[in-house]
């Protein structure tokens, strides 16, 4: 059997170092367990969610406001009035 270069037993144990290194990362901690892994996926998909729904709410009520302070324009500035006195409905018969 022929001896082993030593580049190459530098080598292995450099690669050795690294995938220690990986393992010891924390995302293949958090998902080496199903039951973690399942917590911090639902928890990512509430963040989600949540962030989705804050964000439409947020551009959709600026984008009904701005259009409520279109008076100028015969038809867009008729819509918005529609939009904004539905809103209003809505909102006082919530309250």
């Amino acid at each position: 059997m022929r001896p082993v270069p030593d580049s190459l037993e530098h080598d292995v144990a450099a690669v050795r170092r690294e995938l220690e290194r990986l393992n010891n990362h924390r995302f293949i901690r958090m998902h080496d367990k199903p039951v973690r892994l399942l917590a911090f996926n639902f928890a990512r998909g509430l963040a989600f969610g949540l962030g989705t729904v804050l964000g439409a709410s947020l551009l959709l009520s600026l984008a009904a406001w701005a259009l409520s302070q279109i008076d100028f324009l015969p038809v867009i500035g008729e819509w918005a009035k529609l939009i904004v006195a539905e809103i209003e409905a809505v909102t006082a018969r919530e309250n």
